[in-house]
């Protein structure tokens, strides 16, 4: 996999392992030469994740919505920079540009990028799979309740179809190989 996409938090007052491992996996995609697809922001996890995977030597490219334009917030770091017009534009261009998408820690709008991965999936728009960088635990609530989701069938084929779970660094480099 050449083009993997990362959604992940554009807040800077999380907690530090969040930056950490956002860094440590920036670090990877550079000296793998992989291209990172990404949000374009310049904030928060989102700027930590492309500045170290561009002082490594990967290609960024910006999935930039009007709104972050705007209001100043898109990265100086990007090779390539596709705008959007809203987040469901940006959300589409990221499935159509990278290979699989990598979710990091996130708020509200990681969960929409997610969620938006995988129901276009399960009705056969695309075969790519998220997968959760589970660090220290953050996704195990969200991964509880997609398993309650089936239990309860409110779905029609097993989620795990949409999506894997990285709860290492290592586990997570092992998928993206």
């Amino acid at each position: 996999m050449n083009k993997i996409a990362v959604f992940c938090s554009a807040s800077d007052t999380i907690a530090p392992v969040f930056m950490e491992k956002a860094k440590e996996l920036g670090a990877w995609l550079g000296q793998h030469h992989k291209w990172l697809v990404y949000g374009g922001s310049n904030t928060g996890l989102m700027e930590v994740l492309a500045k170290s995977a561009k002082e490594n030597g990967a290609m960024i490219m910006g999935v930039v919505p009007t709104k972050l334009e705007e209001n100043g917030k898109v990265s100086d770091l990007l090779d390539v920079s596709f705008h959007s017009v809203n987040l469901s534009d940006r959300k589409d261009i990221m499935v159509q540009e990278a290979e699989v998408m990598v979710a990091l820690p996130g708020g509200i709008g990681t969960l929409d990028e997610v969620f938006h991965v995988m129901a276009s999936c399960s009705i056969g728009y695309h075969d790519k799979r998220v997968i959760f960088y589970n660090i220290d635990g953050f996704w195990n609530d969200l991964l509880a309740f997609l398993e309650r989701l089936e239990a309860a069938h409110f779905a029609h084929r097993p989620l795990k179809n949409y999506f894997e779970v990285a709860n290492t660094f290592d586990e997570l480099t092992r998928l993206l190989e």
